[in-house]
């Protein structure tokens, strides 16, 4: 943003999209290869590292406590100090926008000896955290947060933390992975019990560097480990190319490929869906890249038709949802989504923010309190608000493409968190996107 301007998008409707794409490195796994690297022992090398501001958050806090950091483009080097190596901050660690750095980082430092205060910007700072902060309790951790058990947190270090079972109330992989790294430093064994399953990098990544875990009815450690540096590859991150994706299936006469994307089978949410609606989506090319599985994936253009999304399915695609949103207002009858309370307290209440964006470009759709239900028909032009919300803004430019009239997007400076080329990426694949300064 430049002073006092707001940044809109303007995007222009119609277009088809065509060729290789290759999206930016996926952001789950690049917060947790920062974090990890940091407290492993020996240097971590990483390729592919995401170079958005919530990711970059997370490097500056680990440089924050002491962690030599080397960065390169995307490529980051990090010389661990191993488990009880971090040094106090110089003061409280600012995490911008980023959700999972401030949960995850929450588990981490609980079981560090010094004390430590985790904020962020004025949207991260009313996000829930009593999530993490009740399982950390139990674990005889101490963390404190506002009246409404928002940030910021005061995290008291030298705790002597103790392994629970601890069954989620709902599923969350950030919870999930802020209770495990809390394990690490804690008496016993740590087990987290999941309602769904959800996406598993902490434990892979945890793997990854030596650590072993256990899955037998949950996921499960012993603390008292050590984590040893290596070498970690992240593949293009599938949030990112959803975007593509959804694009490709409703403009027609698109025909795309999007290179090196992650097909964890616990966040190919979006793949299911699409294909449930119809969409002709080709995986090919698979491998596996820093324990992950990836492959390209090549999409045309689809008649989409509307369908009940099955609730086993939202945990998969939960950041997926704004555009998937998009592709169901460009599909032949009705899609139904349930079981998503979670999308009401993302970095906006999504559930709401799609539903207005939509109604504004003509489409039909009514709210519930875990879901939506969204009728498909023809999209008009219209102004649309992010709500400051990455996903929400993204998802609208990808509107355009089916939509009758140009779509302006407004408020869209926080698509620098997760996915800083964006724009040029989208111009490049087909769309005409145009960025303007609005006072």
């Amino acid at each position: 943003m430049t002073g006092t301007h707001r940044l809109d998008y303007v995007a222009s409707p119609g277009g088809t999209l065509r060729g290789t794409l290759q999206v930016p490195g996926d952001k789950s796994i690049s917060h947790r290869a920062i974090l990890l690297g940091g407290v492993s022992e020996g240097t971590t090398h990483i390729t592919g590292f995401l170079q958005g501001e919530d990711t970059l958050a997370t490097l500056a806090a680990f440089a924050s406590m002491g962690v030599r950091i080397e960065r390169v483009g995307d490529e980051v080097t990090v010389h661990g100090r191993g488990l009880h190596g971090l040094e106090p901050p110089p003061g409280p660690i600012d995490l911008g926008n980023s959700g999972t750095a401030m949960r995850l980082m929450t588990g981490l430092l609980a079981g560090q000896r010094f004390d430590s205060v985790l904020i962020g910007d004025a949207s991260l700072m009313t996000r829930p955290m009593a999530r993490v902060m009740t399982p950390l309790e139990m674990m005889s951790a101490s963390v404190t947060g506002s009246a409404r058990h928002t940030a910021p947190l005061h995290i008291e270090g030298g705790r002597r933390l103790r392994g629970i079972r601890y069954p989620l109330p709902v599923a969350s992989a950030q919870v999930k992975s802020c209770v495990l790294l809390a394990g690490l430093y804690a008496e016993g064994d740590t087990e987290v019990v999941e309602p769904e399953v959800t996406r598993d990098h902490t434990e892979r990544m945890l793997e990854g560097f030596g650590y072993e875990i256990r899955r037998d009815q949950g996921i499960a450690l012993t603390g008292g480990g050590r984590l040893a540096g290596g070498g970690i590859a992240i593949p293009g991150d599938i949030s990112s190319a959803a975007f593509f994706l959804v694009g490709a299936c409703i403009a027609s006469g698109s025909e795309l490929t999007v290179r090196g994307i992650g097909v964890n089978h616990t966040r190919d949410g979006v793949l299911r869906i699409l294909e449930a609606m119809g969409a002709k989506l080709e995986l090919h090319n698979h491998r596996i890249a820093g324990g992950e599985p990836v492959a390209d994936i090549n999409v045309t253009a689809s008649a989409l038709r509307g369908i009940e999304i099955p609730p086993e399915w939202v945990p998969l695609a939960l950041d997926e949802f704004p555009v998937l949103m998009v592709a169901a207002a460009a599909a032949e009858g009705t899609t139904t989504l349930s079981g998503a309370q979670e999308l009401r307290v993302k970095e906006s209440d999504r559930i709401t923010a799609v539903a207005d964006g939509l109604m504004r470009l003509g489409i039909r759709c009514e709210t519930r309190p875990d879901g939506m239900i969204v009728h498909g028909g023809e999209l008009t032009g219209g102004t649309v608000q992010s709500f400051t919300d990455h996903r929400v803004a993204m998802a609208f430019a990808v509107a355009a493409l089916a939509a009758s009239g140009p779509v302006t997007i407004e408020d869209c400076e926080n698509v620098a968190t997760s996915f800083p080329s964006f724009v040029g990426l989208a111009n490049q694949a087909g769309l005409t996107v145009e960025e303007r300064y609005a006072t």
